[in-house]
């Protein structure tokens, strides 16, 4: 697939905007909410349809030398697991941030008094 034509470089993207549209409009899976979220599940998705057929196989439907299903499978997953990852790193800053806010603060010592010794 690295010397790929460009009617699979289109059938690709093709396949990349189905499951970035899927998971961003309709299931709502998002770390962005706007158009760069989007952009990111794309280009996932992308490369997940262009890595689809070398990790799930070749079979199925196949349009010139792009095996269809495993390509969308790949693209669902490449766009799935960057926005998982995202999420993730994102609940972990903010779990960080709030055990960093809940901590007790060292309490001042209590002000010892010195007399002189009469």
């Amino acid at each position: 697939m690295i010397g790929m034509s460009f009617s699979a470089f289109l059938d690709i993207l093709v396949l990349g905007f189905i499951s970035s549209f899927v998971l961003h409009v309709l299931v709502r899976y998002r770390v962005l909410a706007g158009f760069d979220g989007f952009m990111c599940k794309w280009i996932a998705g992308w490369i997940g349809g262009w890595l689809g057929s070398s990790v799930f196989g070749f079979w199925g439907i196949h349009a010139g030398s792009l095996y269809v299903i495993p390509a969308l499978l790949g693209a669902f997953a490449g766009s799935f697991s960057v926005t998982a990852v995202f999420r993730a790193l994102i609940n972990a800053a903010k779990s960080a941030r709030k055990s960093d806010a809940s901590a007790p603060q060292p309490s001042s010592a209590p002000q010892i008094e010195l007399r002189k010794a009469s």
